[in-house]
């Protein structure tokens, strides 16, 4: 799909409908609740939510005794397990992840980024992330080196330590 020939209405199809969203900040509506967070894009969009499909998300995220609750009752690492879960609940074909355990302590990083990994290996989910972190870019299965604007590196299967001294080597 050529994005710069579509109208704003079919752009925001395409946002709401195929891409999904975890940000550093986790963007929680503060009134709702954990579920009506997850569930937003599906009440504003076109078609039935597959509630089976948000049963299983949520219950990977592990928050179905939190559901209930608004984001200020929540710690940081559920925040983020909410909003990873409103991203994979309409079942985008990509999920873009911006710097999404930049707030978190190592505890809750590890488990949103645990989390992402299942996403990908159990429902087949592409991820998108960014991130300045060695240890967050070694859950991915690739990762790519940008400097203005231009790939300069890569490494397959990486680990923290092989990200950190890549890194140094590209500073």
């Amino acid at each position: 799909v050529d994005l710069s020939s579509l109208n704003e209405r079919q752009l925001t199809h395409v946002r709401r409908e195929q891409v999904g969203f975890v940000f550093q900040a986790f963007n929680l509506i503060p009134t709702l609740t954990a579920r009506e967070n997850i569930e937003l894009p599906l009440d504003l969009g076109d078609t039935e939510p597959d509630t089976a499909w948000v049963d299983r998300v949520i219950d990977a995220v592990g928050l179905r005794d939190r559901l209930n609750h608004k984001p200020a009752e929540l710690s940081g690492g559920q925040q983020q397990r909410v909003a990873v879960a409103r991203a994979l609940a309409s079942k985008p074909k990509i999920i873009f992840a911006d710097e999404p355990t930049g707030n978190l302590d190592s505890k809750s990083s590890s488990d949103v980024l645990g989390f992402m990994r299942r996403a990908v290996k159990e429902f087949g989910q592409t991820i998108v992330m960014v991130t300045h972190d060695p240890n967050a870019a070694s859950y991915a299965d690739r990762v790519i080196f940008l400097a203005d604007g231009k790939v300069v590196d890569e490494i397959d299967e990486p680990t923290a330590e092989r990200v950190l001294d890549r890194m140094k080597r590209l500073a």
